[in-house]
């Protein structure tokens, strides 16, 4: 491995020589030198990893070196050295993005300290998360032997994120595929427990999470009660990674005040479990009491057009007297005119806003080769998610409202997993387009592959002749028919789908954020 490079620019260098020596004994090559002239002379002729800079050099100052050397090497990390703690040359030097800021006389321990920070940094981090997962990994596989309630796995799904995020740029191969394969291993037990408990927990069991019918009541009205302004952001398609990703950006402007996960109905789709979320009932029971607003999948039109009136009749059947207004944007245009208006929001007890974006994502990286190559793996699908949001309206809404005194709600309705396994399924031309869930009245499947509902009403879901039955796809898998069997396998393969079973899709974020 190359040796690291530093430039060391001061005009009193020759007494640090010590530094220099203790710096060169560790295996570093110093290049020295008394003004800001001379160093960026040296910049331009030598290759550097990394410059100690002093910011009181006669001729040319440190500030002004630093400017000059961020103009044309804006990715070299500069750390600046000073005699003063005056704060405005201490924000003049932070403005100019510099690596780091040290007070004199500096220690060769804290230059030492600076190095490590700035140069290996990443990799100190990547080895110890490599070190801590490494530990942890039989800890977790013996925690998914033992009987897990619906909390257990929330905590396992957020420590397998928490890896997963801070692994994602590893140069370990070995590791983040160690890591795959025990994220597979969880979300094949997590379906079979979510299979076997989801009947008792719609039945009214004690000991069950909060769920899209209930995530309303029992989340969103505690906190209208303590009579704050809430803003309700509902991100189609969050998954918890991906909030987890935009995370470091909202907290610059809110705190986070409660971050929790709830579980999503079956399907895991946005006709099903979003309707249910904003009428606070299952889609049967929507069926049954609004007729007028529950569309059936062979229906012509949009499946969930009826979200503000839902969630209306929802806040009057809980005696919620609250002043609502309700906004969904659906593209680029309809962001910006909500944001222009906002202002206009700040009178409401309550501003629901739907933002579907992650959504189209979602179903774009399927239809267009371009966002296939752009997100053609977990880390390159957040940080596509995270581009989009850093430029979003949605970001300057949350910008904007840090400055009022009112709550915000992060949420969404469902997530999604990138499948990978086939289960072959036969239906008539009347089954359901959905890769993660089938339903109809002439289906043929593996039992063993799917799990299969075969009573719909049991489980609080519609059904329309008497043989009808819900099949959902498990972990990675997902449907395809025998018909172009090997196309179909190919083309969907490796997208990212939902309305099935999985920790991605079932395990969705709901944050509660106050302005700092």
């Amino acid at each position: 491995m190359a040796k690291v490079r530093i430039l060391w620019a001061d005009d009193e260098i020759d007494f640090l020589k010590p530094h220099i020596i203790f710096l060169e004994e560790k295996g570093y090559i110093v290049d020295a030198v008394n003004s800001g002239d001379e160093a960026i002379d040296m910049l331009n002729e030598h290759t550097y990893d990394i410059v100690f800079l002093d910011e009181q050099m006669p001729g040319l100052s440190g500030i002004e070196t630093l400017e000059r050397m961020k103009n044309n090497y804006p990715n070299l990390p500069i750390v600046m050295i000073t005699k003063s703690e005056e704060e405005t040359i201490m924000e003049d030097a932070i403005g100019s993005n510099i690596a780091d800021y040290l007070i004199k006389p500096v220690k060769p321990s804290q230059i030492l300290l600076s190095l490590k920070r700035n140069l290996e940094n990443r990799k100190l981090a990547e080895e110890k998360a490599t070190m801590s997962y490494q530990q942890q990994f039989r800890a977790i596989s013996m925690r998914m032997m033992d009987r897990m309630d619906h909390n257990d796995w929330m905590d396992v799904y957020k420590e397998l994120v928490g890896y997963e995020l801070k692994l994602e740029k590893s140069d370990d191969e070995g590791i983040i595929e160690v890591l795959t394969m025990q994220k597979k291993e969880a979300n094949n037990t997590f379906s079979r427990f979510y299979q076997n408990n989801y009947k008792d927990w719609l039945d009214g069991d004690d000991d069950k999470p909060v769920l899209s019918h209930t995530l309303i009541r029992e989340r969103v009205l505690p906190l209208l009660d303590q009579k704050k302004k809430i803003f309700f952001f509902l991100i189609d398609n969050l998954r918890f990674d991906q909030w987890k990703a935009i995370q470091p950006m909202i907290e610059q402007y809110f705190r986070v005040k409660n971050e929790s996960i709830y579980y999503s109905i079956l399907p895991t789709t946005t006709q099903y479990a979003r309707n249910a979320l904003f009428s606070g009932l299952m889609p049967n029971e929507i069926k049954k009491r609004f007729p007028k607003y529950w569309k059936e999948e062979y229906e012509e039109g949009s499946k969930n057009q009826f979200e503000e009136e839902l969630m209306r009749e929802q806040l009057k059947r809980f005696g919620k007297n609250v002043k609502m207004s309700y906004n969904k944007v659906l593209n680029l245009n309809a962001g910006r005119k909500l944001f222009e208006n906002i202002s206009n929001l700040m009178g409401n007890d309550l501003n629901v806003i739907v933002y579907n974006f992650v959504d189209m994502l979602s179903h774009a990286r399927t239809e267009m080769e371009i966002i296939r190559e752009l997100a053609d793996n977990e880390p390159a699908y957040r940080s596509l998610m995270l581009s989009w949001f850093e430029h979003s309206s949605l970001f300057d809404m949350i910008k904007y409202l840090s400055s009022q005194n009112v709550e915000l709600v992060i949420t969404t309705d469902h997530g999604s997993i990138k499948v990978s396994d086939p289960v072959k399924i036969v239906g008539d031309r009347n089954v359901n387009t959905n890769l993660r869930y089938k339903f109809g009245k002439s289906l043929a499947y593996d039992e063993n592959e799917v799990f299969e509902i075969k009573d719909p009403e049991q489980y609080y879901l519609p059904k329309l002749n008497v043989s009808t039955r819900f099949v959902f796809a498990r972990n990675e898998d997902f449907f395809a028919y025998p018909n172009n069997y090997n196309y179909y396998v190919k083309y969907y393969r490796n997208t990212f789908q939902h309305g099935g079973i999985s920790m991605e899709e079932v395990m969705i974020p709901f944050i509660v954020l106050s302005p700092k």
